[in-house]
């Protein structure tokens, strides 16, 4: 365990004493609110402390059985210190797992649905081609996953990209894996349309967040505004002669969310209330966030929408993911949804930090 840790650790316990002698003093009483909060601290620490003690009586165990090997005369003494130590090393190493797994803030969010937006940017016809490639990366690796998609709203082209496509992803732990996918994809190929073959840079962005509940936050109706129209084709055709799409404005902040895959406007609008929840909580989220930690930008964890995360080229068969600096050669697994090895370890990279 590296020094900054073990600090860390020592200002735990010191904070656990201070709040045993502030909880043991009858005055506290007096002052419910400062009550609950020591005694909520008090609990979310206590373990801690406990297994840092037992970490520091093993680590102390087994410092003594390596003087002992080191120093020592007696070839009975060694072997029992080296007996000592094949089993203190382990509940050592087990001891420190936990601690960490404790000392890691916890996602509350990890184990929830996810809502998926991909949209084409800089590239024209082809971004939204490469919107489509990356909707059907994350349909297979969502299906390999064992989840599934429920599609919100769609916005395809003549030519049979997405300028825009949302979705929700059910499935247990479906946000904790894919929020890492947050940011801009680039890719690096020659285009269908291309007939020089020259290589063409494109972009889509992608943004991940928490399907997000009343509990979550209280939106007034009155803020609302509701309007139904006629969904539509790409380039405008109209595929629908009734006004069943739904878009809904918030009006305090001017964010919009819109559905037209159902033909119900009742489920258009369930689906597009969905979306609004989600964004307005994903502000509300990265506001308390920002009090927090004002470089939540230098995180891996959730990358700024317009930050470059991944390179896909595919005249290199390269996929390279810019906040780790990892570069693979298997860009054809990866576009068939094989992307356990770089959300993993982006995940691992933001948990080191």
């Amino acid at each position: 365990m590296n020094e900054t840790t073990l600090r860390r650790l020592k200002d735990i316990e010191k904070r656990l004493n201070e709040i045993k002698k502030r909880l043991s003093d009858p005055s506290i009483f007096r002052d419910k609110k400062q009550f609950v909060e020591l005694s909520k601290e008090y609990s979310e620490i206590a373990d801690i402390v406990e297994l840092y003690e037992k970490y520091r009586e093993i680590s102390s165990r087994i410092e003594e059985d390596e003087n002992v090997i080191e120093t020592s005369n007696d070839d009975e003494l060694i072997d029992i210190a080296r007996e000592e130590l094949n089993e203190l090393k382990p509940d050592l190493a087990d001891l420190e797992d936990k601690i960490m797994a404790l000392l890691h803030p916890k996602d509350k969010l990890v184990s929830r649905n996810a809502i998926m937006e991909i949209r084409a940017g800089a590239g024209g016809d082809e971004a939204s081609l490469f919107a489509k490639d990356l909707f059907r990366m994350y349909s297979k690796y969502i299906e390999k996953k064992g989840w599934s998609i429920e599609t919100i709203d769609t916005h395809p082209t003549e030519i049979g990209g997405f300028k825009e496509i949302i979705y929700m992803v059910h499935g247990n732990g479906a946000y904790g894996k894919l929020k890492y996918e947050s940011g801009v994809h680039r890719v690096q190929r020659v285009p269908i349309t291309e007939s020089g073959g020259r290589i063409h840079t494109s972009t889509s962005s992608v943004a991940v967040l928490p399907e997000a509940s009343e509990i979550d936050l209280k939106i007034n109706p009155k803020d609302l505004k509701i309007e139904s129209f006629r969904s539509s084709g790409p380039g405008g055709q109209s595929v629908n002669k009734l006004s069943s799409a739904v878009r809904i404005t918030h009006i305090p902040t001017g964010i919009v969310a819109s559905c037209q895959d159902e033909r119900s406007q009742y489920k258009n609008k369930i689906k597009a209330m969905k979306v609004l929840m989600a964004r307005l909580y994903d502000i509300k989220r990265k506001e308390e966030e920002e009090k927090i930690r004002s470089a939540r930008k230098a995180q891996i964890g959730e990358a700024d929408r317009s930050e470059k995360v991944r390179t896909y080229n595919f005249r290199e068969k390269r996929v390279t993911d810019h906040r780790i600096n990892l570069t693979i050669y298997r860009l054809d697994v990866v576009l068939e949804g094989d992307l356990d090895e770089l959300i993993d370890k982006v995940a691992a990279a933001d948990n080191e930090n």
